[in-house]
């Protein structure tokens, strides 16, 4: 700041006084160095001003960060699915149906869906190469419905919107009806028992399960085995290596093109412990075995063992390839506990999860009574996984034969939390809250709600 006083020789300031120039020189020189020093105090006054706002803002910034990071514990990690089928339920066959489902299924804090993707020789998505192989790219009553749309595209895009993980779910493995296409077109696919039935036959629930199974397991396996294999089904043989193909190709074009969280495959992933005579595998068998025939006792111990093998070197195979395209792509299993699965259809899960085959497993336990519920889950096999891999537990929610209460549904959640497994999944949507339950669909929904209070993240790989 500068002042300037212009003077000149005489200057009068009232009439009749009179001031020197040296007078008013004098002035204007202590005026001017007032002022300067004015301006230095009001610098350093701002300057002092601004210093402390910001130390003042820094102190409530440090001061309320605090909290926060103390606060920020992470919640503990579980598995919060169900799965979506087509299989009495009309959930997918509506547009309003499905988005209905998944905001709910959101709303009240489950993480993951299990949308059926693969069922009875048909895919429930738009399909190259399901059209290739059967001539119909679809399942055609999903086709219908909706007018031919991509409903798994749609589920992905609303379940992501919803903060829901998507593991397409490849429910009927090798198992086909005998009258669709894909077996009408490819019969020497079809695998066969010793006496060339291709059906599974009445007789073989005439063997003695207790041969194979623990005694507490036979009946409630036994009904399990004839609810799952109807002489109407056949059984693609997963030995074959076209058929390895045709489901490899499958798996890998629903990775390849939707934004998968993980793929899942389940207990007919394998092979009925009294198929394996057709004329494929027993090549395969005699060249290995200097050729001898395959065993007439299919519960042979090494030719079950060898049978086994076979279809475990092909999920291998499909898990490489599923993680050479995308390598956080979760290989899900769904499976039966080992006896079963192994016994019966040669799965032998407990070597894929050794191998590092599966990066989660859900271990189906559909029981309407506690007691055997727990002792499944009490199992050594069972024991051993869950310290390897995600380990989740399955839980019948009900079908239209058996109805579970939401009470029941409660005490095995419980049980499952309690045992720390890695989460739980439904089965099936259309039973978690409907009027197709005991209890009211609001009762249901509070009760879940209840049991899921907030919203949590899925398990990581391994663990």
């Amino acid at each position: 700041m500068t002042l300037t006083i212009v003077v000149r020789s005489h200057f009068v300031c009232k009439p009749g006084f009179w001031v020197s120039p040296k007078f008013i020189k004098i002035m204007t020189y202590k005026i001017n160095h007032k002022l300067k020093r004015l301006k230095i105090w009001l610098v350093v006054g701002v300057a002092i001003a601004l210093l402390s706002i910001s130390l003042i803002s820094l102190s409530t910034i440090l001061t309320t960060a605090t909290p926060v990071i103390a606060k920020a514990t992470p919640e503990k990690k579980e598995v919060r699915g169900v799965w979506i089928t087509n299989v009495s339920s009309s959930v997918l066959f509506a547009p309003w149906a499905i988005n209905r489902a998944l905001r709910q299924l959101s709303q009240l804090n489950f993480n993951t869906v299990y949308p059926v993707t693969w069922n009875r020789g048909n895919t429930f998505y738009p399909s190259d190469v399901a059209k290739k192989i059967t001539g119909q790219p679809q399942d055609p009553t999903l086709a219908t419905f909706r007018l031919g749309q991509d409903v798994l595209r749609e589920i992905f895009k609303q379940s992501h919107r919803q903060g829901l993980r998507v593991i397409p779910w490849f429910e009927y493995g090798f198992m086909a009806p005998i009258n669709s296409l894909l077996v009408k077109r490819h019969p020497h696919w079809v695998t066969t028992s010793l006496d060339k039935n291709r059906n599974f036959s009445e007789g073989f629930f005439e063997l003695e399960l207790k041969d194979l199974l623990p005694e507490s397991d036979e009946q409630s396996l036994l009904i399990q085995l004839q609810q799952s294999l109807s002489i109407y089904n056949v059984w693609l043989n997963p030995i074959h290596p076209q058929v390895q193909k045709f489901i490899l190709d499958l798996i890998l074009e629903v990775v390849k093109k939707y934004d998968v969280d993980g793929i899942q495959i389940d207990d007919r992933f394998g092979m009925p412990v009294q198929f394996g005579y057709d004329p494929v595998t027993v090549h395969l068998y005699k060249e290995e075995h200097q050729g001898k025939m395959p065993p007439e006792d299919f519960t042979d111990p090494e030719w079950m063992q060898w049978r086994a093998n076979q279809i475990t070197a092909f999920i291998e195979r499909l898990y490489k390839s599923i993680k050479a395209i995308k390598p956080n792509c979760i290989v899900s299993l769904s499976s039966n506990p080992y006896d079963f699965a192994y016994k019966l259809y040669l799965q032998d899960w407990q070597t894929w999860i050794e191998r590092g085959l599966v990066d989660e497993f859900i271990l189906q336990v559909y029981r309407d009574d506690l007691s055997s519920f727990v002792e499944e889950l009490e199992q050594p096999t069972v024991k051993i996984a869950k310290k390897k891999i995600p380990f989740s537990i399955g839980i019948l929610t009900g079908t239209l034969k058996t109805t579970m209460t939401i009470e029941k549904i409660q005490q095995q959640v419980k049980a499952v939390r309690d045992r720390h497994f890695a989460g739980v999944s439904f089965f099936y949507w259309e039973t978690l809250w409907s009027y197709m339950t005991p209890d009211s669909p609001q009762e249901r929904r509070v009760a879940f709600k209840k049991m899921f209070p907030t919203a949590v993240s899925r398990p990581r790989l391994g663990r």
